[in-house]
């Protein structure tokens, strides 16, 4: 699952494509494949990246 994870940097929004209650998140980091959001509905989490493709939000 490379594609769009490898691009995210801190600031940028996202999805979480199998929980969308949890709303739009926001990068906090993106290291070594490990990407860690911080979601309205639930808080931080940490996403690795080889296993999930993320959905960019377009501000």
């Amino acid at each position: 699952m490379i594609g769009i994870n490898a691009i995210l940097e801190p600031g940028m929004l996202v999805r979480h494509p199998a929980q969308p209650d949890w709303g739009v998140g926001q990068v906090q980091s993106n290291v070594g494949g490990k990407i860690t959001v911080n979601f309205r509905e639930e808080g931080k989490v940490v996403i690795d990246g080889s296993q999930l493709g993320l959905i960019l939000v377009d501000r």
